[in-house]
């Protein structure tokens, strides 16, 4: 990295890469940081200090990161065999039970391959009530052991997120109403339905957070602040989290909602996945906390509850997608 210091000085002329350099320096390198959750919460106060600035700094600069030391390795490990074990133990005339219903399905099968979007699974609430096809006994018990385990975590990050923005611990946990909170788990399996190479394309998600877990890297790309995909490696038995949109309009865009996709290059890539959508209670209204409104950053986002703009572009609740473009208020002149 001998050149780094020469194209540092060229590139910080511009002063949005000047404060995201006097930031991290990492932001450039384009290395996803990582984030040791027991740290968070250190009894020795500079050790959690410094933690909890790492951690601000990752929501800032890059809109995500990996998490370690949250959820133990068994309990992640037990999630993805379990998720292999649901798609190994039953066939599709069985998964079909789970074909949607009616727009309150808290259980739902996706089967789809277009140009678009190739992929197989099945979504699941984990919370406020934990739902999940009851055979087999081995995919119920783990996924339900993670998603717990997975909840307690995100209440922990809350707070210690609630603190990088300068306000108490209960902060998000309150303006969410988390202790209600709507999460969803999607279960993929390895794609061996997919006919093209991209498995879902550029997006961000909603809510609080998105939660990621799986047992081989590859697919999963993030969009850099200089504009360059990133494949996400994730390490063995650890948790990738990226911010969602809610989180977004909650900050009047201080912390962005991150851009991915997942690339399948034609079914090279067979990996076993999990991602939960943890979102805030379904009737939270949420907008631009005046915390983070003044004269030079008026409300970038109109506000309705999380059951709303889920439901704002003819999707329902489980289908947790993002309305994020719909919900930015035009641009005054």
């Amino acid at each position: 990295m001998a050149h780094s210091v020469e194209m540092l000085g060229q590139e910080c002329f511009d002063l949005k890469n000047k404060a995201i350099a006097h930031l991290h320096d990492y932001s450039f390198m384009d290395e996803i940081p990582t984030i040791d959750y027991s740290l968070l919460f250190s009894k020795d106060h500079n050790e959690r200090a410094n933690s909890l600035e790492h951690l601000g700094k990752a929501c800032q600069d890059f809109g995500c990161f990996y998490l370690i030391n949250g959820v133990e390795e068994r309990v992640i490990e037990g999630a993805l065999k379990g998720i292999s074990d649901y798609f190994e133990l039953t066939n599709q005339e069985e998964r079909s039970e789970y074909l949607k219903k009616n727009s309150m399905d808290r259980i739902r099968w996706y089967l789809r391959s277009d140009a678009g979007e190739n992929r197989e699974n099945l979504k699941i609430v984990t919370h406020p009530e934990y739902h999940c096809p009851s055979k087999p006994d081995s995919c119920k018990d783990a996924i339900g052991e993670y998603s717990k385990g997975m909840h307690e975590v995100e209440l922990g990050l809350a707070k210690a997120i609630s603190t990088t923005l300068g306000y108490e611990e209960t902060y998000i946990e309150k303006e969410f109403k988390l202790e209600a909170g709507f999460d969803v788990a999607t279960l993929n399996p390895p794609s061996l339905q997919s006919k093209g190479s991209t498995g879902l394309a550029e997006h961000t998600d909603p809510g609080f957070f998105v939660s990621l877990i799986q047992d081989v890297n590859g697919g999963l790309q993030v969009l850099s602040h200089q504009g360059n995909w990133i494949t996400v490696n994730i390490p063995r038995n650890t948790i990738f989290i990226g911010i969602g949109d809610h989180l977004e309009i909650l900050t009047n865009g201080k912390y962005k909602s991150h851009i991915h996709q997942v690339i399948l290059d034609n079914n090279e890539v067979k990996r076993i996945s999990m991602a939960t959508l943890h979102g805030p209670s379904l009737d939270t209204f949420v907008a631009p906390a005046p915390g983070f409104i003044n004269d030079s950053h008026p409300p970038t986002y109109r506000g309705m509850t999380y059951k709303e703009s889920l439901e704002l572009n003819g999707f329902d609740e489980i289908d947790v997608q993002s309305s994020l473009i719909q919900l930015q208020m035009p641009l005054s002149l």
